[in-house]
Formats: C-alpha cells, sequence, structure tokens
C-alpha cells in the first residue's frame, strides 16, 4: 500500500527550533510529497495529557491545577467522531532526566505520535531514540523514505 503525501511544506530551523511554510521562487507555497510535513505536525504538536501523565513541575501561572490548559492539547480532538488525537505527549518531557524510562516515554509517546504511518503507509513509523549528550536526547524518525531528527531538550 503506498501512500501519497501533498500537503504545504512545512521547513523545520532546528536553530531556532521552529516551523515555517515553505514559498517558492514566484511567492507560492510549496508542496511536500513527503512525509515529513506530517511528521513535524504529529511530533511538534501538543497532545493532550493523559490523566495519569504526571505534569512538568514549575509551569507558570496561567498553567495551574484547576487550569483548562494544563494538560494542554488541541481543542479540535473533542470534535474527531473516532476519537483520534492530534500531536504527542512529548512536551512532558521538558524537565525529564537520562534513564531508561524516559526513553522507554519518549519511544511511546513518537509512536502514538506516529501510528497514523501504518494506516496511510502499511508499515509502522521506524522509531530510535539516543542521548548524543548530557540533557540532549535525539528522537530518529523515519516513516517509507522520510527520516526527520529531533533533538529534544531535557533536565
Amino acid at each position: 500500500m503506498a501512500a501519497d503525501f501533498i500537503d504545504v511544506a512545512l521547513i523545520f530551523d532546528p536553530e531556532t527550533r521552529t516551523v515555517d511554510a515553505e514559498l517558492g521562487e514566484d511567492g507560492d507555497l510549496l508542496l511536500d510529497e513527503t512525509a515529513l510535513t506530517p511528521m513535524l505536525i504529529s511530533l511538534g504538536t501538543d497532545r493532550r495529557a493523559r490523566p495519569d501523565d504526571a505534569l512538568p513541575q514549575g509551569r507558570d501561572a496561567l498553567n495551574v491545577s484547576s487550569s483548562f490548559v494544563t494538560r494542554r492539547g488541541w481543542s479540535g480532538d473533542a470534535l474527531d467522531a473516532y476519537g483520534r488525537r492530534a500531536g504527542s505527549r512529548l512536551w512532558l518531557m521538558e524537565r525529564a532526566k537520562q534513564h531508561e524510562l524516559t526513553d522507554l516515554f519518549v519511544m511511546d509517546a513518537a509512536t502514538e505520535a506516529l501510528r497514523w504511518a501504518k494506516a496511510e503507509t502499511g508499515t509502522p513509523a521506524q522509531i530510535s531514540v539516543s542521548w548524543p549528550r548530557r540533557n540532549l536526547l535525539a528522537l530518529t524518525c523515519r516513516i517509507g523514505d522520510t527520516e526527520f531528527d529531533y533533538g529534544l531538550r531535557v533536565g
């Protein structure tokens, strides 16, 4: 089962850790026919935390425990008739430590975020986690011929 991807091209800038739409020389939005754009959206958007997820401490005053925004997530998820959720729970790792449990959580969160890949391509996303240096967790995800490397600053 081959997947055909057509999306507005999003480009990730690792220096600023931001994503932006890409314009061509003629000023028109470029199209992306790879899995990169949906991967960027899936991994870079905050999925709502589960009720049993430990939330990072030290959040700003807006994120008090009684606040609706404490668990983040996209409000549009409530409208999905199939109960699907957008994004990933990787944001929960901002204060994590280098530990095997962190590796397992990141693998689980990335697998959850990229679960759509199996339905779209017939093959699940390939995901690996490593620690290239202290407080930097490297997440590598591959869908078909498209690979995305993402560094999570933790700790």
